[in-house]
Protein backbone atom coordinates (compact mmCIF):
# COMPACT_ATOMS: atom_id res chain seq x y z
CA UNK A 1 0.00 0.00 0.00
CA UNK A 2 2.68 1.96 0.97
CA UNK A 3 4.84 1.35 -2.39
CA UNK A 4 1.48 1.90 -3.96
CA UNK A 5 0.88 5.42 -2.79
CA UNK A 6 4.10 6.68 -3.02
CA UNK A 7 4.60 5.91 -6.92
CA UNK A 8 0.97 7.59 -7.31
CA UNK A 9 2.03 10.64 -5.41
CA UNK A 10 5.51 10.52 -4.80
CA UNK A 11 6.52 12.82 -8.02
CA UNK A 12 4.17 15.56 -7.01
CA UNK A 13 5.77 18.74 -4.73
CA UNK A 14 5.33 18.28 -0.81
CA UNK A 15 6.67 21.46 0.68
CA UNK A 16 8.74 21.77 4.15
CA UNK A 17 7.65 24.27 6.53
CA UNK A 18 3.66 23.09 5.16
CA UNK A 19 0.42 22.12 7.29
CA UNK A 20 -1.27 18.87 5.15
CA UNK A 21 -4.66 18.98 6.17
CA UNK A 22 -5.69 15.23 5.60
CA UNK A 23 -9.28 13.61 4.89
CA UNK A 24 -9.96 10.67 6.63
CA UNK A 25 -12.21 7.78 5.63
CA UNK A 26 -15.97 7.95 7.64
CA UNK A 27 -16.13 4.30 7.91
CA UNK A 28 -14.20 2.33 4.78
CA UNK A 29 -10.67 2.69 5.28
CA UNK A 30 -10.91 1.73 1.08
CA UNK A 31 -11.98 5.10 0.52
CA UNK A 32 -8.33 6.38 2.03
CA UNK A 33 -6.87 8.26 -1.22
CA UNK A 34 -3.13 7.47 -2.18
CA UNK A 35 -1.77 10.37 -1.95
CA UNK A 36 -3.39 11.00 1.32
CA UNK A 37 -1.30 7.91 2.36
CA UNK A 38 1.74 8.73 1.05
CA UNK A 39 1.95 12.12 2.60
CA UNK A 40 1.42 11.34 6.06
CA UNK A 41 3.96 8.51 5.58
CA UNK A 42 6.33 11.82 4.80
CA UNK A 43 5.18 13.98 6.90
CA UNK A 44 7.26 14.55 10.54
CA UNK A 45 4.69 14.40 13.09
CA UNK A 46 0.70 13.76 12.85
CA UNK A 47 -1.63 16.21 14.79
CA UNK A 48 -4.66 14.30 15.24
CA UNK A 49 -8.29 15.09 17.20
CA UNK A 50 -7.97 12.01 19.12
CA UNK A 51 -4.69 10.34 19.23
CA UNK A 52 -6.08 6.56 20.10
CA UNK A 53 -8.06 6.73 16.99
CA UNK A 54 -4.95 8.19 14.62
CA UNK A 55 -2.72 5.58 16.01
CA UNK A 56 -4.91 3.01 15.02
CA UNK A 57 -5.38 4.34 11.57
CA UNK A 58 -1.25 4.91 11.25
CA UNK A 59 -0.35 1.21 12.36
CA UNK A 60 -2.82 -0.27 10.00
CA UNK A 61 -1.07 1.75 7.29
CA UNK A 62 2.24 0.15 8.54
CA UNK A 63 3.24 3.88 10.07
CA UNK A 64 4.77 5.01 13.33
CA UNK A 65 4.58 8.52 13.78
CA UNK A 66 5.07 11.29 16.67
CA UNK A 67 1.11 12.29 17.52
CA UNK A 68 -0.09 15.88 18.79
CA UNK A 69 -3.30 15.61 20.48
CA UNK A 70 -5.48 18.27 18.84
CA UNK A 71 -9.23 18.59 19.51
CA UNK A 72 -11.88 21.08 20.63
CA UNK A 73 -10.87 21.31 24.29
CA UNK A 74 -7.36 22.61 23.42
CA UNK A 75 -6.85 23.56 19.81
CA UNK A 76 -5.46 26.86 20.62
CA UNK A 77 -2.79 25.84 22.89
CA UNK A 78 -2.21 22.86 20.73
CA UNK A 79 -1.49 25.09 17.71
CA UNK A 80 1.81 26.54 19.29
CA UNK A 81 3.15 22.88 18.74
CA UNK A 82 2.31 22.55 15.71
CA UNK A 83 3.14 26.31 14.70
CA UNK A 84 6.45 25.28 16.04
CA UNK A 85 7.35 22.19 14.15
CA UNK A 86 5.94 23.97 11.01
CA UNK A 87 8.63 27.13 11.88
CA UNK A 88 11.37 24.42 12.25
CA UNK A 89 10.85 23.26 8.69
CA UNK A 90 9.03 19.91 9.35
CA UNK A 91 6.21 18.64 7.74
CA UNK A 92 3.02 18.26 9.78
CA UNK A 93 -0.32 16.76 8.94
CA UNK A 94 -3.69 17.13 10.73
CA UNK A 95 -6.23 14.58 10.91
CA UNK A 96 -9.92 14.44 12.84
CA UNK A 97 -11.50 10.99 13.78
CA UNK A 98 -13.26 10.58 10.47
CA UNK A 99 -13.92 13.22 7.11
CA UNK A 100 -12.64 16.19 6.51
CA UNK A 101 -11.16 18.47 9.54
CA UNK A 102 -12.18 22.07 9.95
CA UNK A 103 -16.23 21.48 8.82
CA UNK A 104 -17.76 20.18 12.19
CA UNK A 105 -14.93 18.75 13.16
CA UNK A 106 -11.57 20.69 15.16
CA UNK A 107 -8.99 21.97 12.70
CA UNK A 108 -10.26 25.78 11.64
CA UNK A 109 -8.25 27.53 14.20
CA UNK A 110 -5.24 25.38 13.86
CA UNK A 111 -5.10 26.45 9.68
CA UNK A 112 -6.11 29.85 10.50
CA UNK A 113 -3.21 30.29 13.05
CA UNK A 114 -0.73 28.33 10.56
CA UNK A 115 -1.99 30.82 7.60
CA UNK A 116 -1.37 33.66 10.03
CA UNK A 117 2.13 32.85 10.75
CA UNK A 118 3.00 32.74 6.87
CA UNK A 119 3.04 28.99 6.36
CA UNK A 120 2.09 27.24 4.03
CA UNK A 121 -1.94 24.96 4.11
CA UNK A 122 -2.04 21.97 1.71
CA UNK A 123 -5.24 20.57 1.44
CA UNK A 124 -5.55 16.95 0.48
CA UNK A 125 -9.64 15.82 -0.24
CA UNK A 126 -11.39 13.00 0.69
CA UNK A 127 -14.43 11.76 2.27
CA UNK A 128 -17.14 14.16 3.76
CA UNK A 129 -20.04 12.12 5.83
CA UNK A 130 -21.78 16.26 4.13
CA UNK A 131 -21.34 15.52 0.50
CA UNK A 132 -21.51 11.55 0.47
CA UNK A 133 -25.07 12.10 2.06
CA UNK A 134 -25.94 14.78 -0.60
CA UNK A 135 -25.23 12.86 -3.25
CA UNK A 136 -26.91 10.13 -2.24
CA UNK A 137 -30.78 12.34 -1.27
CA UNK A 138 -30.83 13.45 -4.87
CA UNK A 139 -31.62 17.04 -3.47
CA UNK A 140 -33.40 18.45 -6.26
CA UNK A 141 -32.40 21.90 -7.38
CA UNK A 142 -34.35 25.58 -6.05
CA UNK A 143 -37.43 26.59 -7.86
CA UNK A 144 -35.67 29.07 -9.55
CA UNK A 145 -33.05 26.81 -10.76
CA UNK A 146 -30.22 27.30 -8.35
CA UNK A 147 -28.57 24.99 -6.34
CA UNK A 148 -26.78 25.14 -3.01
CA UNK A 149 -27.50 23.49 0.89
CA UNK A 150 -26.49 24.94 4.13
CA UNK A 151 -24.96 22.83 6.57
CA UNK A 152 -25.99 22.60 10.50
CA UNK A 153 -24.11 19.57 12.08
CA UNK A 154 -25.54 18.94 15.24
CA UNK A 155 -28.14 20.68 16.76
CA UNK A 156 -27.41 21.96 20.37
CA UNK A 157 -28.27 19.15 22.67
CA UNK A 158 -31.15 20.93 24.44
CA UNK A 159 -33.35 23.90 26.25
CA UNK A 160 -33.76 27.12 24.36
CA UNK A 161 -30.96 26.76 21.74
CA UNK A 162 -32.34 23.78 20.89
CA UNK A 163 -35.86 25.19 19.88
CA UNK A 164 -34.38 28.01 18.33
CA UNK A 165 -31.55 26.09 15.77
CA UNK A 166 -34.37 23.69 14.87
CA UNK A 167 -37.15 26.74 14.21
CA UNK A 168 -34.62 27.83 11.72
CA UNK A 169 -33.44 24.84 10.55
CA UNK A 170 -37.53 24.04 9.42
CA UNK A 171 -37.20 27.93 7.83
CA UNK A 172 -34.04 27.13 5.68
CA UNK A 173 -35.18 26.97 2.32
CA UNK A 174 -32.23 25.47 0.52
CA UNK A 175 -31.49 21.55 1.72
CA UNK A 176 -30.14 21.41 4.84
CA UNK A 177 -27.59 18.73 6.68
CA UNK A 178 -27.88 17.95 10.39
CA UNK A 179 -25.48 15.32 12.37
CA UNK A 180 -27.25 13.60 14.74
CA UNK A 181 -25.87 10.65 17.60
CA UNK A 182 -28.04 7.31 17.84
CA UNK A 183 -29.27 8.47 21.28
CA UNK A 184 -30.87 11.51 19.99
CA UNK A 185 -32.24 10.62 16.82
CA UNK A 186 -35.46 9.57 18.17
CA UNK A 187 -36.23 13.21 19.56
CA UNK A 188 -34.80 14.88 16.35
CA UNK A 189 -36.89 12.68 13.84
CA UNK A 190 -40.10 13.28 16.33
CA UNK A 191 -39.39 17.32 16.48
CA UNK A 192 -38.67 17.48 13.22
CA UNK A 193 -42.25 15.25 12.11
CA UNK A 194 -44.01 18.02 13.86
CA UNK A 195 -42.39 20.87 12.41
CA UNK A 196 -42.33 20.60 8.87
CA UNK A 197 -44.34 16.69 8.33
CA UNK A 198 -44.49 17.07 4.69
CA UNK A 199 -40.76 18.08 4.14
CA UNK A 200 -38.93 15.27 2.32
CA UNK A 201 -36.24 13.94 4.65
CA UNK A 202 -33.00 11.46 3.57
CA UNK A 203 -31.75 9.74 6.92
CA UNK A 204 -28.48 8.18 6.10
CA UNK A 205 -27.16 5.69 8.68
CA UNK A 206 -23.67 4.58 8.65
CA UNK A 207 -22.29 6.03 5.85
CA UNK A 208 -19.86 3.75 3.60
CA UNK A 209 -19.98 1.23 6.52
CA UNK A 210 -21.20 -2.47 6.23
CA UNK A 211 -24.70 -1.85 6.83
CA UNK A 212 -25.67 1.39 5.26
CA UNK A 213 -28.77 2.78 4.98
CA UNK A 214 -30.45 5.38 3.25
CA UNK A 215 -33.93 5.99 3.44
CA UNK A 216 -36.42 9.10 1.85
CA UNK A 217 -39.26 10.26 3.52
CA UNK A 218 -41.26 12.62 4.32
CA UNK A 219 -40.63 13.86 8.02
CA UNK A 220 -44.25 13.07 9.35
CA UNK A 221 -43.25 9.26 8.67
CA UNK A 222 -39.61 9.56 9.40
CA UNK A 223 -40.55 8.66 13.60
CA UNK A 224 -42.46 5.31 12.70
CA UNK A 225 -40.08 4.23 10.04
CA UNK A 226 -37.25 4.55 13.30
CA UNK A 227 -39.52 2.63 15.35
CA UNK A 228 -40.55 0.08 12.85
CA UNK A 229 -36.58 -2.02 13.58
CA UNK A 230 -34.16 -1.03 16.24
CA UNK A 231 -31.65 -1.68 13.86
CA UNK A 232 -32.22 1.39 12.69
CA UNK A 233 -31.25 3.07 15.41
CA UNK A 234 -28.09 2.36 15.60
CA UNK A 235 -24.73 4.13 14.01
CA UNK A 236 -24.05 7.43 13.07
CA UNK A 237 -26.63 9.64 11.40
CA UNK A 238 -26.85 12.27 8.57
CA UNK A 239 -30.20 13.99 7.63
CA UNK A 240 -30.75 15.84 4.89
CA UNK A 241 -33.58 18.05 5.23
CA UNK A 242 -34.63 18.38 1.16
CA UNK A 243 -35.12 22.23 -0.27
CA UNK A 244 -38.44 23.51 0.29
CA UNK A 245 -40.86 22.47 -2.65
CA UNK A 246 -41.84 24.76 -5.39
CA UNK A 247 -44.73 27.05 -3.68
CA UNK A 248 -48.09 26.31 -4.89
CA UNK A 249 -49.54 29.50 -5.88
CA UNK A 250 -52.82 28.74 -4.79
CA UNK A 251 -51.71 28.01 -1.70
CA UNK A 252 -50.27 31.75 -1.04
CA UNK A 253 -53.19 33.19 -2.87
CA UNK A 254 -55.74 31.45 -0.20
CA UNK A 255 -54.28 32.81 3.01
CA UNK A 256 -56.87 35.17 5.18
CA UNK A 257 -56.44 38.44 4.89
CA UNK A 258 -56.05 38.87 8.69
CA UNK A 259 -53.11 36.75 8.34
CA UNK A 260 -51.57 38.43 5.68
CA UNK A 261 -51.46 41.67 7.85
CA UNK A 262 -50.37 40.23 10.56
CA UNK A 263 -47.25 38.81 8.47
CA UNK A 264 -46.79 42.65 7.01
CA UNK A 265 -46.47 43.91 10.22
CA UNK A 266 -44.46 41.63 11.33
CA UNK A 267 -42.20 41.93 8.11
CA UNK A 268 -41.77 45.96 9.05
CA UNK A 269 -40.40 45.02 12.33
CA UNK A 270 -38.11 41.56 11.95
CA UNK A 271 -35.95 39.61 9.69
CA UNK A 272 -38.29 37.43 7.56
CA UNK A 273 -37.42 34.17 8.68
CA UNK A 274 -38.17 35.19 12.40
CA UNK A 275 -41.36 36.97 10.78
CA UNK A 276 -42.01 34.05 9.17
CA UNK A 277 -41.84 31.85 11.99
CA UNK A 278 -43.97 34.21 14.57
CA UNK A 279 -46.94 34.60 11.65
CA UNK A 280 -46.89 30.39 11.60
CA UNK A 281 -47.53 30.69 15.34
CA UNK A 282 -50.24 33.07 15.47
CA UNK A 283 -51.95 32.37 12.67
CA UNK A 284 -51.98 28.72 12.39
CA UNK A 285 -51.17 29.56 8.82
CA UNK A 286 -48.78 26.55 6.37
CA UNK A 287 -45.39 27.80 7.13
CA UNK A 288 -44.69 27.31 3.71
CA UNK A 289 -47.39 29.73 2.14
CA UNK A 290 -46.39 32.65 4.99
CA UNK A 291 -42.89 32.18 3.64
CA UNK A 292 -43.20 32.38 0.16
CA UNK A 293 -45.71 35.21 0.49
CA UNK A 294 -42.85 36.73 2.70
CA UNK A 295 -40.73 36.64 -0.09
CA UNK A 296 -42.88 37.93 -2.76
CA UNK A 297 -43.35 41.13 -0.10
CA UNK A 298 -39.94 41.34 0.28
CA UNK A 299 -39.25 41.61 -2.88
CA UNK A 300 -41.84 43.65 -3.90
CA UNK A 301 -40.58 46.39 -1.59
CA UNK A 302 -36.75 45.59 -3.04
CA UNK A 303 -38.18 46.62 -6.17
CA UNK A 304 -40.03 49.59 -5.49
CA UNK A 305 -43.55 47.93 -6.84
Amino acid sequence: MLAAAAEAAGHQQHPAGALYVVATPIGNLADFSLRAIHVLALVDAVACEDTRVSGGLLRHLGLDKPLIALHEHNEREASAKVLARLAAGERVAYVSDAGTPAISDPGAVLVAQARAAGHRVVPLPGASAVVTALSAAGVAPQPDGTAGFAFGGFLPAKGADRAAALRQATLEPRALVLFEAPHRIEALLTELAAACPEREISVCRELTKQFEQITTLSASQAPTWLAGDEQRRKGEFVLVLHALPAPVEAEADALPAGALRQLQVLLRELPLKQAVALATELTGQPRNALYQRALALKNAVEDGT
